[in-house]
């Protein structure tokens, strides 16, 4: 049986952390809206960190300082999958800045239950932090979206 490759889109969302604080992105975008970690698109021929490093400047105002590739997000987009790589920084230099994708905002830890985040947020965070996780997949089955941790 011959496997045809997919089509796959990629991207990168970015844990950035001072301390105790996360700095976090209020989207105004439908499709994903709500309190959640800066990202976007990689560019043809980027590498992924470059890509990171680049989109928290464009979004965030912050150079990050050695991201680190801690997991991947994925789910099935019109043939193909969309594929999100996660990062965490605690290093950066700047100062923090919004952009038209939304507002940024330092969030303490002990708040991010009171915070209007997107949907998976708190199982993007499992994810994020947990050394013993890497990956989050949506699953559809039945119509139903399913979420998947390993």
């Amino acid at each position: 049986m011959e496997h045809k490759p997919e089509k796959v889109e990629l991207t990168v969302l970015c844990l950035i952390q001072d301390g105790n604080r996360v700095l976090l992105q209020n989207r105004i975008k439908e499709d994903w809206k709500g309190y959640t970690f800066p990202g976007g698109h990689v560019e043809e021929n980027e590498s992924f960190v470059d890509a990171v490093i680049r989109e928290m400047k464009e979004e965030t105002g912050l150079t990050v300082i050695s991201p680190r590739m801690v997991g991947i997000k994925q789910f099935p987009i019109k043939d193909g999958r969309y594929i999100v790589l996660l990062f965490k920084a605690d290093k950066f230099t700047g100062e923090v800045v919004s952009s038209d994708e939304g507002e940024m905002e330092w969030v303490d830890c002990d708040r991010l239950d009171e915070v209007n985040t997107v949907e998976d947020f708190h199982d993007l965070l499992k994810v994020i932090n947990d050394p013993e996780l890497t990956e989050f997949q949506y699953v559809v089955e039945n119509d139903r979206w399913i979420t998947v941790l390993k």
